[in-house]
């Protein structure tokens, strides 16, 4: 069973910025093609934020794009996710995902990914 560990979450005023990282572990981790954060503010849908493939092909929704960097840490099974200019609409509880097996959803699709983090919550005040 693969497992998702997420960092980095906290309180931080809106321009500011944070770090978010992703550890995945266990199971068959190293079959991972693609990683990705998704956010989930109160009472709304889980948005994706972005995600990096095994050939290194990033991609950023258009709500962070700017202002986002998204990347593979120093070891595969990472990922990390830094926000700068934060706002407040970016408060959420933030997800890391791990698409083990292979399927035609987009990668911004929750069904693209088989593994998720429990999430951690980041909260911007104006």
């Amino acid at each position: 069973q693969v497992q998702l560990v997420e960092s980095g979450g906290g309180s931080v005023q809106s321009g500011g910025s944070l770090r978010l990282s992703c550890r995945a572990s266990g199971g068959n981790v190293e079959d991972t093609h693609i990683m990705a954060w998704f956010r989930q503010a109160s009472g709304m849908e889980c948005e994706w934020v972005g995600s990096v493939d095994n050939y290194g092909a990033t991609d950023l929704a258009h709500s962070v794009k700017g202002r986002a960097t998204i990347f593979r840490g120093r070891t595969e099974n990472t990922l990390d996710l830094q926000i700068t200019d934060l706002e407040t609409s970016d408060s959420a509880m933030y997800y890391c995902a791990a698409g083990i097996t292979t399927n035609w959803s987009p990668r911004n699709s929750p069904g693209r990914y088989n593994y998720w983090g429990r999430g951690t919550q980041v909260t911007v005040s104006s």
